[in-house]
C-alpha cells in the first residue's frame, strides 16, 4: 500500500515516510506512525505523519 490515502493510515503502524531534506534524493526513513498531520483524506505526494522518533514526513510505503 502507498501512503496517499489517510484511510490506510494509523497510529501505531510501521512505515517508511521521506523527510523534507530527503525529498530530491528519495532516501526513506522508517519508523512507527505516533500522529498523523494531514487533514485532509488524499494527498498526492503522501500523508504527512510523525513518528515516534520525532522525525516529520510524508508516507512512501506502508510495512
Amino acid at each position: 500500500m502507498d501512503g496517499k490515502n489517510r484511510s490506510n493510515i494509523k497510529p501505531g503502524i510501521s512505515v517508511a515516510i521521506v523527510l523534507k531534506e530527503d525529498q530530491r534524493s528519495g532516501k526513506l526513513t522508517e519508523g512507527i506512525v505516533q500522529n498523523i498531520l494531514t487533514n485532509s483524506q488524499f494527498h498526492p505526494h503522501g500523508i504527512k505523519v510523525r513518528l515516534t522518533s520525532g522525525e516529520v514526513g510524508r508516507v512512501q510505503e506502508i510495512k
